[in-house]
């Protein structure tokens, strides 16, 4: 029998687009101290594409080169964030599988694959590698030019919460579409952008959204880049970890 998974009322909020990132344009950003407002659950990154971002409870998390995760200040901002309300579902057992196997489980359950859907995995971890980016200076270098630069953490049997969004394939270049995953481990000692991973035994919870609220950045550099989706390969290797998969 398989888990229903809710429809909810709550809308994504979506800050600027990922096209935007790929062609350096990310001067600006939304203010920590507003996520709360969006939602309590979700991923972004940070100022200058400085590290990740993994929205969990109502806190804002930014994983950093070199430091263990923190809460981001008020005043700090996010160039690229994904923020709604934490998906409250039934919870789906899950333990054992791979990254290939991990999504096609995510995707089965599924409202369609024409909605969005938010994703949270609680539990362990048999592995599990992430990324973070180090800070950018001015003149923004495209995020492509950016990962090829990023630090990876890679651990075994730990515990953690996965928090991501799947969005439909139409929407590519708009946001990542397919499954998008960050990273944060229980005890708070590291997190990021997930590259790969294998499931110990964990609860997966997912919610079907129907609303996508795009904010746009209005800063001069947005303004002036005028942005169009190319190849979607630049996508899939810059969410892939460049040519290592």
């Amino acid at each position: 029998m398989t888990t229903r998974v809710p429809l909810t009322d709550a809308a994504l909020t979506q800050f600027a687009v990922l096209d935007a990132l790929l062609a350096g344009a990310y001067e600006s950003g939304l203010v920590a101290s507003r996520v709360g407002e969006l939602g309590d659950f979700g991923i972004g990154c940070c100022d200058a594409l400085g590290g990740e971002v993994v929205i969990l409870d109502g806190e804002v998390w930014e994983c950093t080169v070199g430091e263990p995760p923190t809460v981001m200040t008020d005043a700090e901002t996010l160039p690229f964030a994904v923020v709604s309300v934490a998906p409250a579902g039934p919870a789906i057992h899950v333990a054992g599988l791979g990254m290939d196997a991990f999504v096609t489980a995510i995707e089965d359950h599924l409202v369609s694959r024409n909605l969005f859907h938010t994703v949270r995995v609680d539990g362990r971890f048999a592995a599990i590698r992430v990324r973070v980016t180090p800070r950018e200076a001015r003149p923004f270098r495209p995020l492509a030019e950016v990962v090829k630069g990023q630090v990876e953490t890679e651990r075994q049997d730990v515990a953690g919460t996965l928090v991501g969004v799947w969005s439909p394939a139409i929407y590519q270049g708009i946001t990542v579409a397919g499954l998008h995953l960050h990273f944060l481990a229980h005890d708070r000692s590291f997190g990021g952008h997930v590259l790969q991973l294998t499931l110990g035994v964990a609860e997966l919870r997912l919610a079907a959204h129907d609303r996508l609220h795009l904010r746009l950045p209005t800063d001069e550099l947005f303004l002036r880049s005028e942005l169009s989706h190319d190849d979607d390969h630049r996508i899939v290797a810059v969410e892939a970890g460049g040519a290592r998969r």
